[in-house]
C-alpha cells in the first residue's frame, strides 16, 4: 500500500477516544516530524513527539531511599504499608498455588489489589503485577498463566489499563503501560506471547482478535548524533496505536506506533504494519517462498 492512503482526516477523530487517551506524559521539545504524513490522524488522540522515559535503574539504585520504599514504587504503587501487606500476601500465597483451591483464592481475593475488576474474572499461576491500583478490569475477564500486568504508567492515581468485558488473555502475554495508557474493548482474545507496550498510547475496539507473538506500540530512539549513545537521545513517538473493532491480527504481527487500523480489517502473519489501513482491507506481507530441487 503506498503511503498516504490513509482515508483518515484530523476531523474523523473520536473525541471520547482522544479523552480516554489523553497521556499524562508531557512533550519536551520538538515535536518529531519524521513522519508528517502518517500523524495528521492522530492529533489531539494520543501523544506525538518526545517521551518522557522512566529512569528505571537510576531510581532502582538510589542511595538515599530504602530498599522498601523502592519495592512500593516500582511493584505496589503506593506508599501505605496495608497496600504493601496486601500485595505480599496476596501474590506470595495465592499467585503460584496450583490446582482448584489457588484458582479459587486467586478469584476471590485479586480484585482487593486493583482499581475495580467485575464479576467472574478467572486468573492464571504466577502473573506478575505492578501498579494493579491502576488498573481497571470488567466481567468474564479470563488471564491465564504467565502474563504481566503493568499500570506504572506515568500518573499516581490515574487508570493506566482498562479491558473491557469478555476477553481473553493467553499465557505469557505482556501488557505494559509505560508513558501512556492501553484500552482493550469487549470481546477481544490476545494470544499467547504478546506483548502491548505503550509509549504513545494503545486503544483496542470491541471483537478484535490477535494471534499469537504480536507486538503492538512501542517508540522509537533518536539516532541524529553520532557522537551520543542512542540509548541517552531520547525517546519519542509518532502517536497512539488504534485498532478499530472487528480486526484479525495474524501470527507475529507488528503493529507500530502512529498506526491505526480500520474497522473489520485482517492483517496476514508477519506483518509489519507502519502505516494506517483503511477498514474492510486485508493487508498481507508480499513475500514469496523460493522453491530450489533438492540435491
Amino acid at each position: 500500500m503506498a503511503r498516504g492512503l490513509s482515508p483518515y482526516g484530523a476531523d474523523d477523530i473520536d473525541r471520547r477516544m482522544a479523552a480516554q487517551l489523553k497521556p499524562e506524559a508531557s512533550t519536551k521539545g520538538q515535536v518529531s516530524t519524521a513522519d508528517p504524513d502518517n500523524s495528521a490522524h492522530v492529533q489531539g488522540l494520543g501523544h506525538v513527539g518526545d517521551v518522557e522515559k522512566d529512569p528505571v535503574l537510576q531510581k532502582l539504585f538510589q542511595p538515599r531511599e530504602s530498599s522498601l520504599r523502592k519495592y512500593q514504587r516500582f511493584f505496589v504503587g503506593s506508599d501505605r504499608i496495608s497496600a504493601f501487606l496486601a500485595f505480599e500476601f496476596l501474590t506470595f500465597c495465592f499467585g503460584s498455588l496450583p490446582g482448584a483451591w489457588g484458582f479459587m483464592l486467586r478469584k476471590q481475593c485479586y480484585p482487593l489489589l486493583f482499581k475495580k475488576v467485575g464479576s467472574s474474572v478467572l486468573w492464571g499461576r504466577s502473573i506478575s503485577l505492578r501498579h494493579p491500583g491502576k488498573i481497571i478490569i470488567g466481567e468474564r475477564v479470563a488471564i491465564d498463566d504467565g502474563c504481566l500486568l503493568d499500570g506504572k504508567g506515568t500518573g499516581e492515581d490515574t487508570v493506566q489499563i482498562q479491558i473491557g468485558n469478555d476477553v481473553m488473555i493467553a499465557r505469557d502475554t505482556i501488557i505494559q503501560a509505560k508513558t501512556s495508557r492501553i484500552l482493550i474493548g469487549d470481546r477481544c482474545t490476545i494470544g499467547i506471547q504478546c506483548q502491548l507496550s505503550s509509549a504513545g498510547g494503545i486503544k483496542i475496539g470491541n471483537s478484535v482478535m490477535m494471534s499469537g507473538q504480536c507486538y503492538i506500540g512501542g517508540g522509537r530512539y533518536h539516532t541524529e548524533d553520532q557522537q551520543t549513545p542512542m540509548m541517552d537521545q531520547g525517546l519519542y513517538s509518532k502517536g497512539p496505536v488504534v485498532i478499530e473493532d472487528d480486526v484479525w491480527l495474524g501470527a507475529g504481527v507488528i503493529v507500530q506506533d502512529g498506526v491505526r487500523i480500520g474497522k473489520g480489517s485482517v492483517v496476514g502473519a508477519g506483518a509489519i504494519v507502519r502505516e494506517d489501513i483503511p477498514p474492510f482491507t486485508i493487508a498481507a506481507p508480499h513475500q514469496r517462498l523460493v522453491l530450489l530441487p533438492r540435491g
